[in-house]
């Protein structure tokens, strides 16, 4: 886990591009692009705590 909003941020665009990047080219319900989603979502949360 990311230690500071800055790591979160990175971590949160690195996904990001990772994610749309996979499901370009599967299924959006692959499991992969769902648990990518999900992990995603975690880190999006964490940051709206941040805020």
């Amino acid at each position: 886990m990311p230690c500071n909003v800055v790591e979160l941020l990175d971590a949160i665009e690195n996904l990001r591009h990772h994610l749309n990047q996979f499901a370009s080219n599967n299924n959006f319900t692959d499991p992969e692009v769902i648990s990518m989603s999900q992990r995603l979502d975690g880190l999006l949360n964490e940051y709206n705590a941040y805020i």
